[in-house]
Order: C-alpha cells, then sequence, then structure tokens
C-alpha cells in the first residue's frame, strides 16, 4: 500500500474506476448477448432492431467513456448490424 495521501486517493480511485469499468463491461457483453440469442431464436424482426439499437448506443457510450476502443465498439456494431440484416432477408414477409 502507497504510503504518501495522494497515493492513497489514487488507488482507492483506482479502485472505484476499476468496478466502474468492470460493470460496463458486464452491461456491455449482456447487451451483446441478447441481440444474439434474438437472432437465434428467431424473434420479431423489430424487437431485434430495438436490440440492436440499445446494443449500439451502449456500445458507443463505452467507447465515449474510453472503457474499449473505438476500433473494437465499431466491429461489434459492424458485426451485429450484418447478423440482423441477415436475419431480416430471411425473415417471411407479411
Amino acid at each position: 500500500m502507497a504510503n504518501i495521501k495522494s497515493a492513497k486517493k489514487q488507488a482507492k480511485q483506482n479502485i472505484k474506476r476499476r468496478k466502474r469499468n468492470l460493470a460496463r463491461v458486464t452491461s456491455l457483453k449482456t447487451v451483446v448477448k441478447k441481440v444474439l440469442s434474438a437472432i437465434a431464436n428467431s424473434a420479431a424482426v423489430e424487437t431485434t432492431k430495438e436490440l440492436l439499437r440499445d446494443a449500439e448506443a451502449k456500445l458507443s457510450r463505452a467507447k465515449s467513456k474510453r472503457v474499449i476502443h473505438r476500433n473494437t465498439a465499431a466491429r461489434k456494431i459492424s458485426r451485429l448490424a450484418k447478423k440482423v440484416a441477415a436475419t431480416q432477408k430471411t425473415a417471411p414477409k407479411k
């Protein structure tokens, strides 16, 4: 443990930031899994699009907070959108 007062404060701040970032990363994983499970379960196209929109928003926010790298966020959004678009093409038309 640090001896200097400012170093002790910095260590406490690092712990707080780590917990916050872990929570954000966990929520990202959860929202991506929701989109993928909706695709796998052949959910309604509107529902899947709504989940994708939510995932895009969370990924963009994590990118802006520098929780994940901007290219990682772009790659994940792109891959999810591509999968949703593919399911939309195969979905039966009414």
